[in-house]
């Protein structure tokens, strides 16, 4: 159960992390205003976009409008700031994208682990039942070692939908990180050619 709810807890935030929209016509229509130099448009657009990317997109368009009154700085200087505070954006949004991972690492090696103690509990009771004296009992036996499997079965049934949602997500996680960080460069590249 608490595997499943926190499938959905991830797979629904990290949805929301990708906003509203497509990335890519987000992007392209943030490309557009810029190249207008409608600063505070794109900034309202990514208020409007509502994602990971679009709160990076908008802490580097504050520093580069911050930037333009800027008239000490150099070009190369400038840029790194802006870059910094991709940096920082990104610094914030990677917690939120990563809140809860540890829970399908931890459940998929706690369960076979439970599961392990269910089955040396049942065949502790197996061999008990051929221990008696005189003849083994067969139904003692076979409650025995029917634990030993149950609990194997319910460890592993547990452990392995918990690696492959862990494998899953925190493969979608790392294409996002990979897609902002890419946005952010051709941002860059808009910005100061």
């Amino acid at each position: 159960l608490v595997l499943i709810i926190f499938i959905f807890e991830r797979v629904i935030t990290l949805s929301r992390a990708k906003g509203k929209g497509r990335l890519n016509t987000f992007v392209r229509d943030l490309q557009l205003l810029l190249a207008e130099d409608k600063i505070e448009e794109a900034m309202d657009a990514c208020d409007r976009q509502k994602g990971s990317l679009a709160n990076v997109m908008k802490a580097g368009l504050a520093r580069y409008r911050d930037l333009q009154k800027d008239k000490e700085l150099e070009k190369d200087q400038k840029i790194l700031s802006i870059q910094k505070a991709f940096e920082e954006a990104t610094a914030l949004e990677l917690p939120m994208l990563s809140k809860n991972m540890v829970i399908f690492s931890t459940l998929a090696s706690i369960s076979v682990l439970i599961g392990l103690i269910g089955t040396v509990l049942g065949m502790i009771r197996a061999f008990a039942a051929l221990a008696q004296a005189g003849a083994p009992d067969a139904i003692q036996l076979s409650i025995g070692i029917s634990e030993a499997l149950i609990a194997t079965f319910t460890g592993l049934s547990i452990s392995i939908p918990a690696l492959i949602a862990y494998m899953y997500l925190r493969r979608r996680i790392e294409m996002l990180v990979l897609e902002m960080e890419r946005h952010i460069d051709e941002l860059l590249t808009r910005l100061y050619p």
